[in-house]
């Protein structure tokens, strides 16, 4: 395409800033095509738990179970199997199998604000959205372009926000549930989280390199601010909804910090790797959140580690808008997932079939196990026996490891590049001087005898 200058104004048509955005997408691995095992940061998905009312929805591998935990005497169990969609098994009857390495794990899910929706996206670039009350249907199954890594649905419930692998966000109509995609946005870099201001007015896009966009969502090309100042890739996002001018945000840096994001003003930094007391390691790039949960009665927050067993949980001073580091729940195994109740009860998905889910529940402002005696307890009893949907995450490493910057020592490398030159130096000025040693004894051995 051409470019050509206007009134000393650089005019370039929109095909070729497509053309040169998807060159620098080459360069840092992220060209359509890849196997989600070639984007940096991917790894088997992670379960995960969320809470809505009285909804529960587990996931793990390519199948999600859920229940109203609230009516212990009521079975009302759904499970879904993503591979038996009826999408799937078109396309995968075109040639008789599925492309790539794809295996239908889910992705990435979310809960609408009132409960009446829930979505996902899995491993084979589906979204599938359900309704979830009165009862639960499948209303539609739409590809999405690229494997996702984060969605949400609008405060209107109206429409489905869609983060991928290439840096991109879709919207997905919910009133018209077989309309395609329209993408909304794009960063040059992979996209981690999203999340949308209470009132649907801001969408908020947290990426691979550091930054923290804040987009009007009718007119994403309008960005009102950065929130910048992690040093690292930004792993979750969150809009406090009680106090719709906050913005949560965590980050391998091992920092949780706390934003005006309206005008990108940080207004508070917790240092994780110095809060807690639970868990001892000498990487501190180990202390990555990867699940936030948030609770409005109390405004407590709890946040889960990758692959350390721990829960810490504080709670947000609105008035000095401060975090205050409250408790860390230590855990007998890696967890998954974590969830608060409206009352503050906090359930936790944990890697372990005999006691695979977890509730504490709060006693003057400290979170203890509750009793079995709730008679709440058959979500418990659901994932136990569905086990073999969870199998294949157990002991499965960071989704985060392929995330972190590369570093290195450079004086180190210099001064053992400079240590084996002089070393081969010095064995090339040996070698020229016993060839002469050689020859000299040749000489004086050949010579005549007087």
């Amino acid at each position: 395409m051409e470019e050509r200058a206007s009134g000393g104004v650089l005019l370039i048509s929109v095909g070729d800033v497509i053309k040169r955005r998807r060159v620098l997408m080459s360069h840092v691995g992220l060209m359509a095509g890849m196997e989600a095992t070639d984007v940096p940061g991917s790894s088997s998905p992670k379960p995960g738990l969320a809470i809505c009312g009285d909804l529960m929805v587990a996931t793990g591998g390519t199948k999600f179970l859920a229940a109203r935990f609230k009516e212990p005497s009521k079975d009302d169990l759904f499970i879904y199997d993503c591979t038996t969609s009826k999408e799937l098994q078109d396309n995968q009857g075109k040639d008789g199998k599925s492309a790539g390495k794809a295996s239908s794990e889910i992705l990435a899910s979310a809960f609408s604000s009132s409960g009446t929706y829930f979505a996902l996206t899995d491993d084979n670039k589906q979204l599938i959205l359900f309704r979830a009350k009165p009862c639960w249907e499948c209303l539609s199954i739409r590809s999405v372009v690229r494997r996702c890594t984060s969605l949400i649905i609008t405060a209107a419930e109206d429409k489905i926000l869609v983060a991928d692998k290439s840096g991109d966000v879709y919207s997905f109509s919910i009133t018209e549930p077989e309309n395609a995609g329209t993408i909304e946005l794009g960063h040059l870099s992979l996209l981690l989280d999203v999340a949308l201001s209470p009132d649907d007015r801001y969408i908020l896009t947290a990426d691979r390199d550091e930054k923290i966009r804040v987009s009007l969502i009718r007119e994403p090309y309008n960005i009102v601010s950065f929130c910048l100042g992690h040093r690292e890739f930004v792993s979750r996002i969150f809009v406090i909804p009680n106090y719709p001018g906050l913005l949560l945000s965590a980050s391998g840096d091992c920092t949780l910090r706390l934003w005006e994001y309206r005008s990108g003003k940080e207004v508070h930094c917790c240092q994780l790797n110095t809060l807690n007391k639970c868990e001892t390691t000498k990487n501190e790039k180990k202390y990555t959140v990867s699940r936030i949960t948030y609770c409005c009665e109390g405004n407590y927050i709890a946040v889960l580690y990758d692959r350390i067993p721990t829960v810490s949980i504080f709670q947000l001073d609105t008035v000095a808008q401060t975090l205050t580091d409250k408790q860390h729940i230590s855990l007998k195994h890696n967890g998954w997932g974590i969830a608060f109740e409206e009352t503050g009860g906090l359930w936790i998905l944990q890697e372990n079939k005999q006691t695979p889910l977890l509730f504490y529940q709060p006693v003057d402002g400290q979170w203890q196990p509750a009793s079995e005696e709730r008679g709440l307890m058959k979500m418990p009893k659901y994932i136990h026996d569905n086990w073999t949907m969870f199998e294949g995450s157990i002991g499965k490493g960071s989704c985060y490891q392929n995330l972190y910057k590369s570093s290195f020592d450079n004086m180190a490398v210099y001064l053992q590049k400079k240590q084996e030159r002089i070393l081969q130096h010095k064995s090339k000025r040996k070698e020229p001087q016993h060839e002469s040693d050689r020859q000299t004894k040749k000489i004086r051995t050949e010579a005549p005898s007087l």
